[in-house]
């Protein structure tokens, strides 16, 4: 019997663990994986690193922090999740039975990323974002194209004129009402924006710049490309058991991280809309915390 189950061993995930083993409870981290953080280059703004951390450094320290107090991950995909009779909660993981009294589910999201040729081999550049929140100032005043669609890609090409007004938007969206928003921009009343439609990117080894080409043969050149085509939050194994959700399929929870399914707490990006790596693992503290204080007054 655990006293709690982590499904997820990214930030939030490795941060919890950290606190629960320190607090000498017994536990089992599940994670198949595919953490966000690993896509990320450098974080400049994660607090304590002054020139920047990687996301695979960031979760090795975490994995040994883990581990210097007697922790560990095992690797698996927890395939059924359900709450017993008695108040615990069972999780089937790839042919293995785990039992716990609380769950704490820190599987964070997915981003969408564009179906476009030449995508793949730019991906793995470093010059394709996701979060201006996190880098946008380390492209200040750069060529930056933004790839969205509908309203999210907009209000995140507003976002990110904070950092450049040499910016253009890419859509992807044949109902993305484009021309309405001028008039919100704060710097002058131009909108950039290109159909980016059955277009492609080439990244030019050269000159370390992204070349856009459009459907019409037009070519355009950037310094960075951002994705803003939103993310698929890998809430459903707490949703299948009824937890609420936003429209967005983020969980809703209380000031303690907890759902309303009792004993089952959520934290990280699978919760909050704001991708933070300071957000995840603050409310990683907040629940670990919170289920210790259950635990032992029960």
């Amino acid at each position: 019997m655990l006293d709690c189950l982590i499904i997820g061993a990214g930030p939030a995930g490795l941060t919890a663990a950290i606190y629960l083993k320190r607090f000498h409870r017994s536990i089992a981290v599940v994670d198949a994986g595919g953490s966000r953080a690993k896509k990320i280059p450098l974080s400049h703004n994660y607090p304590g690193f002054p020139d920047g951390i990687n996301g695979n450094e960031l979760l090795a320290r975490l994995k040994q922090q883990l581990e210097n107090f007697g922790g560990e991950i095992t690797r698996g995909i927890v395939t059924k999740l359900r709450k017993n009779s008695d108040g615990n909660f069972t999780a089937e993981v790839e042919g293995r039975t785990l039992i716990a009294k609380t769950v704490l589910l820190t599987t964070g999201v997915v981003d969408i990323e564009p179906e476009l040729d030449g995508y793949d081999t730019l991906r793995n550049t470093e010059l394709v974002r996701f979060c201006p929140i996190c880098d946008g100032f380390e492209f200040t005043d750069d060529r930056i194209g933004v790839i969205g669609s509908g309203e999210h890609g907009v209000r995140e090409y507003e976002f990110i004129r904070n950092f450049s007004t040499r910016l253009t938007y890419i859509s992807l969206d044949t109902n993305d009402s484009l021309p309405a928003q001028t008039a919100t921009h704060p710097y002058d009343n131009t909108f950039c924006v290109l159909d980016g439609r059955n277009s492609r990117l080439h990244y030019d080894s050269a000159s370390k710049q992204i070349e856009l080409v459009l459907a019409d043969g037009s070519r355009h050149t950037f310094d960075v490309m951002y994705c803003a085509l939103g993310c698929h939050v890998r809430s459903a194994l707490a949703t299948e058991l009824g937890a609420l959700h936003d429209d967005k399929d983020c969980l809703i929870v209380g000031e303690h991280l907890e759902t309303n399914i009792d004993g089952f707490y959520a934290a990280g990006d699978v919760v909050s809309s704001l991708h933070q790596l300071a957000v995840a693992t603050g409310q990683a503290a907040i629940a670990s915390t919170a289920i210790h204080n259950r635990l032992r007054t029960r």
